[in-house]
């Protein structure tokens, strides 16, 4: 079932599909990781590519739920960045193809927040 976006921002970024799939940098074309469409309920990803090119991805969507900041951190399952509480994935970053970024992203199951950075 596809989901109403409440606000979208992509910033030299585009997705491979309306608000998952492959992430890819606008400047250099390079995949930097890939969004899991339907397990997440906000995102908000800075980062800054190899390329130097500095991209932004703001997502939420109408349904979405009251979230709770978590002090766990996100664990990894087959290089997805995934919920400590329920193993779903949320996310995957290649680390190769970026210098940094902040990532904060909510939990479509648990509305928790979870935060990770790469300086």
């Amino acid at each position: 079932m596809s989901r109403v976006t409440k606000n979208k921002e992509l910033l030299n970024t585009r997705l491979a599909s309306n608000y998952g799939g492959w992430i890819y940098c606008n400047k250099c074309d390079e995949n930097i990781g890939y969004l899991c469409y339907s397990k997440y309920d906000c995102l908000e990803l800075d980062y800054e590519c190899n390329c130097g090119n500095k991209g932004k991805i703001f997502i939420d969507f109408l349904d979405s739920q009251e979230s709770k900041k978590s002090f766990d951190e996100l664990i990894v399952i087959k290089n997805r960045l995934s919920c400590p509480l329920d193993s779903e994935p949320l996310i995957t970053i290649l680390d190769k193809k970026v210098r940094n970024y902040d990532l904060n992203i909510v939990c479509k199951s648990c509305h928790s927040i979870y935060k990770k950075e790469k300086l």
